[in-house]
């Protein structure tokens, strides 16, 4: 993609002066560039998880790291011409989760973490940016590579006090009346008198995960709930890194979306790539990556629309909060990074999972039939074996971390203190694994949780100028709210 260019530079300026002070002089600056910015179709992606060290690891990945040639492969989004920074604590925590995070980004207030479109006294609803422009006409599509009422794709429709009451979450998807939801399945979606599927079809929608009925979606279908025919952990849907080559794509359901929604009053897509914020829980760089640069697909089918509609589109790409405490560089590797190791990985943890759980079946497990797949999945060897690749030998230290683990795994010690800061109460073998081959390429991590880093936010399009500069999470929903006159 050729770099994008801005041509109001010194408005952008301006405004992100503005915003830099604060107050009175920013709301002064959202009404005066707001009188003339007036977008109609509004994409509103967010890399649940995703902070730079995310997308400038998939950017590291995808670039060249050759002695003197040292070049990033820049992402879509990562060229928009305005890029601003928000902040992410929650009235709970300065490492928010994403209920509270997306409920900010969605409704512009502040709640208790676990807590979905409610106020800190987890009473009050508010009112999403979505649901007031559902309002107004315009037409709404929901999308996530994870199911479609998990915290963040339902702070876009549901009010409620815990996040995981997924069931009644279901129910108000269903009453929502928004015409496009996609990408994962529903979650405990039997928990319930009726099934959350049969309460969408009492509701007027048409239910499918049929490949072939969803490529035909277009703006007659009506109101639409498609999933992915092929669904991997709780009903996500898989790991880009473990996808099937012929299997829809976030990037596959955007373009559907775009089919439905599309009319003349307007509409307003928010698309989630969730599970780089599960990838990043697990510590598997990998299969962040793989999913960072599958929205970054996702985008550029918006960018694409964009084109067509310079002059009427807005999309901003941020994520809710950064996930794993995920760092470019790491202690043994000093200041060198390698992640072409990374390509010898053929699988996301949870696929490796399923393998070792498939391998235990019959009762005998070796750690030599571990070492197999090892070298199979992962390209690793033991210390004096030779490999495809010198660096991917495992050294003493290495190789001991994974006896551990498999020892572990048999017997189940995982609850120590020192268990628990090893493999996070993922499986011990397959998080163990991502760490060495991430560590051998030059990434280390903090945690297997939410971390306080800010996020960048990028824009592009009419009105993009406004999210320049940094900025509470929640004026993201605020200016959205100005820019298309929705309060």
């Amino acid at each position: 993609m050729k770099r994008l260019t801005v041509t109001l530079l010194s408005i952008i300026m301006l405004v992100s002066m503005a915003f830099a002070n604060g107050g009175m002089e920013t709301e002064s600056a959202i009404r005066e560039y707001t009188e003339d910015a007036s977008p109609k179709y509004v994409f509103m992606f967010i890399g649940d998880g995703m902070s730079s060290p995310q997308t400038n690891s998939a950017q590291v990945f995808n670039g060249i790291n050759e002695s003197g040639l040292i070049e990033l492969d820049k992402l879509t989004f990562t060229q928009f011409p305005v890029v601003g920074l928000q902040y992410t604590q929650d009235s709970t925590s300065f490492c928010p989760d994403s209920a509270s995070t997306a409920t900010s980004l969605s409704s512009g207030y502040k709640t208790h973490s676990g807590v979905i479109g409610m106020g800190v006294d987890k009473v009050t609803p508010g009112v999403t940016i979505a649901e007031m422009l559902h309002d107004k006409g315009w037409k709404i599509g929901i999308v996530s590579t994870v199911t479609i009422n998990h915290a963040t794709p339902a702070a876009y429709y549901a009010h409620i006090a815990s996040r995981n009451d997924y069931y009644d979450i279901g129910l108000q998807m269903a009453e929502s009346g928004f015409e496009y939801f996609a990408g994962g399945s529903v979650n405990k979606a039997d928990d319930g008198d009726k099934s959350i599927y049969e309460v969408l079809e009492d509701n007027g929608y048409l239910v499918t995960n049929d490949k072939d009925t969803i490529l035909s979606l277009n703006s007659n279908s009506g109101k639409v709930y498609a999933y992915s025919p092929v669904l991997q952990d709780d009903g996500a849907m898989p790991y880009a890194l473990d996808a099937p080559a012929d299997s829809l794509k976030l990037k596959d359901f955007v373009k559907k979306g775009i089919d439905v929604l599309d009319n003349e009053t307007g509409f307003f897509m928010m698309v989630e790539g969730g599970k780089i914020d599960w990838a990043g829980h697990a510590n598997d760089a990998l299969a962040n990556i793989s999913d960072t640069i599958a929205l970054d697909e996702a985008v550029e089918v918006a960018v694409e629309f964009a084109k067509n509609h310079p002059d009427e589109t807005l999309i901003i790409v941020t994520g809710d909060h950064e996930t794993g405490g995920m760092t470019i560089g790491y202690a043994a590797t000093g200041y060198n990074t390698a992640f072409d190791i990374l390509r010898n990985q053929k699988c996301s943890f949870v696929k490796f999972d399923s393998l070792v759980e498939e391998a235990k079946a019959d009762g005998s497990f070796t750690f030599d039939d571990l070492m197999a797949m090892v070298e199979e999945n992962f390209g690793l060897v033991a210390p004096g074996e030779t490999a495809s690749d010198e660096a991917l030998v495992m050294n003493d230290y290495e190789y001991a971390k994974l006896q551990k683990a498999y020892d572990d795994d048999q017997t189940g010690n995982v609850d120590g203190y020192e268990e628990s800061l090893l493999y996070g109460g993922y499986n011990p073998i397959s998080v163990t694994l991502t760490h060495i081959i991430n560590n051998k390429a030059g990434i280390g991590w903090t945690s297997y949780a939410h971390t306080g880093l800010p996020v960048p936010v990028y824009a592009y399009g009419e009105g993009a100028e406004l999210f320049a500069g940094a900025y509470d999470n929640t004026q993201v929903a605020l200016r959205l709210m100005d820019l298309t006159d929705a309060r």
